[in-house]
């Protein structure tokens, strides 16, 4: 599945206040791990390093920083840390997905 195209300039969905809660105690305990998201680049990208911020950019959405300068906009993140994030039921919803018509393939690969 080609989830470049899938999954990129999506507008920003309103996430649950769990997943602001999650964050706000990652950030009051200085958690330094793995985090993985939906991006342009690869589709799905991860970073590494510890969470600084959150906060809302008007007409963007609400984002994190994190101590290597990266930003992550909120509503596109699959985990936090090992954690599900806003964006975890999108990502496992393709690996639920049917893949009979065309065996798993794009279909410009056929």
């Amino acid at each position: 599945m080609n989830l470049k195209n899938t999954s990129l300039e999506t507008s920003y969905l309103p996430v649950a206040w769990e997943y602001r809660e999650v964050i706000e105690a990652e950030i009051a305990k200085k958690t330094r791990g793995k985090i993985f998201f939906f991006c342009r680049e690869e589709g799905i990208c991860e970073a590494i390093g510890s969470v600084l911020w959150m906060k809302e950019e008007q007409g963007k959405g609400l984002f994190i920083g994190l101590d290597t300068e990266k930003k992550i906009r909120v509503d596109r993140i699959i985990t936090l840390f090992g954690k599900p994030g806003a964006a975890y039921d999108e990502y496992n919803a393709y690996g639920n997905a049917c893949m009979d018509c065309t065996g798993g393939y794009e279909n410009d690969e056929l």
